[in-house]
């Protein structure tokens, strides 16, 4: 692990800035692999730093234009040093990976000035806000055969969410024919920045929140492309923000016959326990598979459970805190290896394209 201050949890009622702590689990020696962060917006970025520390990166270098955004990741990570600009990172002959948390819209952007400088790119969800972006990303990944990553968060750094994807690998329920996302998130109006309700700069609900579970539907069921049947995008409950999408929906058909059915919020209610009730469900042939992400409710809070049903057993298998979350020490490696096997470029793009095509469709069909 690199020389920073010990890593802290964060406040499970705050999903903006929620922040797992798994296992370390490192896969470089300190020094041997740099990261820099840049641009701050989203409380993300503290995720995507905590992930790549816990995998022995060090963290070098830390851009912001915001000095209160920047006094607080400086304060969770003192060693950080302070670069007088985005172009110093990109300069920076050490630095081999730049992370950021940038507002939706201009994280294609970033990430092809980052490309062009011969680094590769960890960008929170979504990595897109319109499917022009991501073909001009594609062109650039072809021009610069650079690595353009996305923080898909919502499996890639919660315990039950991976582990449920490893079970389905040992074949714990035989081949999967449905998945079913139920994602929540809290609203927290009051302490959201203006861009967050201006559909030009988020994207629109299903591109936003609706890029995490598209993605995992394409991990659990091994789809490569799929159908949109239907997405419908609402806002119920702000009128005094007509530009938020407080409520959305997507069923698609894989193109290997799986049924997927997400449904995606900002409803959760203020007396729950964590800043949302996400779940999962898979069905497979063999067994199902339900995944309790951050809290089983009024029973225990936080945690991350899957209840696993086979031709063998039930049982609850309580995984919080039992993960080092592989995804990070894997996205180093292929940094350095220029290998693929954290996630390959073509799945990374076509969760956010599929999303994103859910996103027209319902935008069109109001």
């Amino acid at each position: 692990m690199s020389e920073t201050t010990p890593l802290k949890k964060t406040n499970v009622k705050d999903g903006a800035n929620y922040a797992p702590v798994g296992k370390s689990e490192a896969v470089v020696e300190p020094g041997e692999f740099y990261f820099s962060v840049a641009y701050l917006d989203h409380g993300h970025i503290n995720g995507q730093t905590n992930g790549l520390l816990q995998a022995g990166a060090t963290l070098k270098y830390v851009y912001d234009s915001d000095p209160a955004r920047l006094a607080e990741f400086c304060e969770k990570h003192p060693n950080a040093q302070v670069a007088e600009s985005f172009e110093q990172i990109l300069a920076d002959q050490d630095t081999k990976l730049v992370v950021s948390a940038a507002i939706p819209n201009v994280r294609a952007e970033i990430g092809i000035q980052v490309m062009q400088a011969g680094k590769d790119y960890f960008t929170d969800k979504s990595p897109f806000t319109t499917l022009e972006q991501l073909e001009q990303v594609k062109q650039v990944v072809a021009q610069t055969q650079r690595i353009y990553a996305v923080y898909y968060a919502e499996r890639l750094h919660n315990e039950a969410a991976w582990q449920a994807g490893e079970l389905i690998k040992q074949g714990a329920i035989g081949r999967v024919l449905q998945v079913i996302n139920i994602a929540p998130h809290r609203l927290a109006k009051a302490k959201r920045p203006d861009w967050f309700f201006e559909k030009q700069y988020y994207g629109g609900i299903l591109t936003d929140i609706g890029s995490h579970q598209v993605e995992q539907f394409l991990t659990y069921a091994g789809v490569t492309d799929a159908t949109i049947n239907f997405a419908r995008v609402e806002n119920f409950n702000n009128s005094d923000k007509p530009e938020l999408e407080d409520f959305g929906e997507i069923s698609m058909t894989g193109n290997n016959g799986t049924s997927f059915y997400t449904r995606v919020d900002w409803f959760t209610p203020a007396g729950q326990a964590t800043w949302g009730d996400g779940r999962t469900i898979i069905i497979g042939t063999q067994g199902n598979i339900e995944c309790r992400k951050y809290n089983d409710v009024a029973r225990q809070a936080p945690t991350s459970k899957i209840f696993l049903t086979n031709d063998e057993k039930e049982q609850e298998i309580e995984c919080l805190g039992q993960s080092s979350f592989p995804y990070f020490g894997q996205l180093i490696l292929d940094v350095i290896n220029r290998t693929e096997n954290a996630m390959t470029q073509a799945h990374t793009f076509k969760a956010a394209e599929l999303s994103m095509l859910a996103q027209k469709m319902a935008d069109q069909s109001q």
